[in-house]
């Protein structure tokens, strides 16, 4: 297999590539980003470039890749502004894809991150969303309305490239002592939100399950569209109160401008779709995905369990982990001078 990562800057594009890099079948591994990788990498090219589709259609020429793992989406709306949202999901969305199907193009599988995001969170809700269901009302935050858009794109690409297989997963909310969500950003604070009248049912999926699904999209034939969520949901206030967390009410109407003051303290920033939630929740419909011969490692339950007992490690011990700075030229010195003795393994 050879592989273009995007994203390769982001928590996922760096854990994605890390799982690539250990396996013998894959020749190469090249991600892409504007932004230095975050993750220690051992083989994998880095090449800094926007997501302009001249730059995408060179590189996927040149190195001949035959899968391209899209993982740089945002879907956090307090990352970046309305403009900067539609050019990084849609047009670079768009670029991605012009390059993937274009004439002579080696690539034959194209695995993409998305989230449950799309579903949005409503009053009138089913209790879980199946792939073919649509959302109950219209999308009402930018970062919504670019996923749509993206997926859109990709389902017309699906359809223009048959030879291509193409499998786009949607995300429950992640919960992980690694990444940093709004959800996990809150849920580290000792005094969480709630909205004044509401206990949603919340589902969650595993840091690890979110790259085992990826690397099972990587890895076998399985062209569509998945969620991907843990078994399971849990009332908000449980998820509280297994955290060990205190929980400040805020009024049901005027939430975002109530929640302000905890935004400008840094308590938490939960952006509008997280708050739409708290109000709502939301459940995916998982089975397709383990129809499909994926299995998970953990459940709603047990990911919250998980993320609880590594808070309370990290307060005891404190994160001790050393942080990663990529430099070109250290890397390249590791990577290809004859003074560095290899490993013959």
């Amino acid at each position: 297999m050879r592989v273009l990562v995007t994203g390769l800057s982001t928590y996922w594009g760096g854990r994605v590539a890390q799982a690539l890099e250990r396996r013998s079948d894959v020749d190469v591994v090249v991600g892409v980003d504007t932004r230095d990788p975050r993750t220690q990498l051992e083989r994998t090219e880095f090449v800094r470039t926007d997501s302009s589709h001249s730059i995408l259609a060179r590189i996927v020429r040149a190195t001949q890749v035959d899968t391209i793992v899209h993982t740089h989406l945002v879907v956090d709306s307090t990352r970046a502004t309305s403009r900067t949202l539609h050019e990084i999901n849609v047009i670079g969305t768009m670029n991605l894809l012009a390059a993937a199907s274009a004439a002579g193009s080696p690539v034959r599988k194209v695995v993409l991150k998305s989230s449950g995001l799309v579903y949005g969170a409503n009053k009138a809700d089913p209790y879980f969303f199946r792939e073919d269901m649509l959302r109950t009302g219209p999308a009402r935050t930018p970062v919504e309305r670019s996923l749509l858009e993206v997926e859109a794109f990709v389902r017309d690409f699906a359809e223009d490239n048959p030879h291509v297989n193409v499998s786009l997963l949607r995300f429950a909310n992640v919960l992980g002592v690694d990444i940093d969500t709004p959800f996990t950003a809150a849920l580290r604070q000792p005094v969480v939100p709630e909205i004044l009248g509401f206990d949603p049912r919340l589902q969650f999926v595993h840091e690890d399950d979110v790259v085992d699904a990826l690397m099972y999209a990587i890895n076998n034939e399985i062209p569509g569209v998945y969620n991907v969520g843990a078994d399971g949901n849990l009332p908000w206030s449980e998820v509280c109160a297994i955290l060990g967390k205190r929980r400040v009410a805020l009024p049901f109407v005027l939430t975002n401008i109530a929640a302000e003051p905890a935004r400008i303290f840094r308590l938490w920033d939960l952006p509008p779709e997280a708050m739409a939630l708290l109000r709502f929740g939301r459940t995916i419909d998982n089975s397709r995905f383990k129809r499909a011969g994926f299995r998970y490692g953990y459940t709603t339950p047990t990911a919250v369990e998980a993320f609880a007992q590594a808070l309370r490690l990290a307060s005891t011990i404190g994160d001790g982990r050393p942080s990663y700075r990529y430099e070109r030229e250290v890397e390249d010195f590791f990577r290809h001078s004859p003074a560095v003795v290899r490993d013959p393994a």
